[in-house]
C-alpha cells in the first residue's frame, strides 16, 4: 500500500495537518475539524494509501512557505499540489485559486465563474470539501452580503486570515469585531 506523509504544524490559529504523497501536497487541514475523517478517508481511498507521520521536503518547504504568509512575507505559494476530489471539486479548488492574496469572491460570484449560478450550493459544498486550507484559499470565499459563512477552521480563523491579508469586504464589522 502507498503512504501519505502526514506532520502536524501549529499555526498561529490551530493545529493544520499536513500531508504529502510523491512530492505532492495533498493535504493542508485544520487538524480538528469536523469533516476530519471522512476528508482524510476520501484522500486515502484515492490515493490507495494509508497515513503515516513523518517529514520530507514538501512538508518542509510547506511549514517553510506557511511560516512566510503567516508572518506577511508571502503573498502566494509555490507547492507542488495533487487535489484529491471529483472533477467538479477540482474545477472548484482551482477557481479558489485564481482569487489573489487580500480579495475575497462571493459564492454566487464563484458559482457564475464557473457557468452556472445555480450551483451555488454544491460550490459551497466542494469549497467546504477542500482538504489543502489556506494555500487552496478557500477562506476568501465569503456571502453575497458581505457575512463570514462558514469555514472549516472555524469563523473566527476565517476572520484571522482575512485580517491577516487586509481584504477589504462590504461588512467591515463583520471582519474586524
Amino acid at each position: 500500500m502507498n503512504s501519505i506523509i502526514t506532520t502536524n504544524y501549529s499555526s498561529p490559529i490551530e493545529d493544520l495537518l499536513l500531508g504529502s504523497y510523491e512530492e505532492n501536497l495533498v493535504l493542508c487541514d485544520w487538524k480538528f475539524r469536523k469533516m476530519r475523517k471522512s476528508i482524510d478517508s476520501r484522500i486515502c481511498s484515492a490515493l490507495n494509501a494509508n497515513m503515516v507521520e513523518g517529514e520530507n521536503e514538501v512538508l518542509s518547504e510547506t511549514k517553510k512557505q506557511l511560516d512566510e504568509y503567516f508572518s506577511n512575507k508571502r503573498e502566494e505559494f509555490d507547492l507542488p499540489l495533487k487535489l484529491i476530489g471529483t472533477n467538479f471539486q477540482k474545477s472548484v479548488w482551482n477557481q479558489l485559486l485564481e482569487i489573489n492574496f487580500g480579495k475575497t469572491i462571493s459564492y454566487l460570484k464563484l458559482s457564475q465563474n464557473l457557468g452556472n449560478e445555480k450551483a451555488i450550493r454544491a460550490v459551497a459544498s466542494a469549497n467546504g470539501a477542500n482538504a489543502v486550507s489556506i494555500i487552496v484559499p478557500c477562506h476568501r470565499v465569503i456571502g453575497s452580503d458581505g457575512s463570514l459563512v462558514g469555514y472549516a477552521g472555524g469563523v473566527s480563523a476565517k476572520k484571522y486570515l482575512l485580517k491577516l491579508e487586509g481584504a477589504e469586504i462590504q461588512n467591515q464589522l463583520n471582519l474586524f469585531t
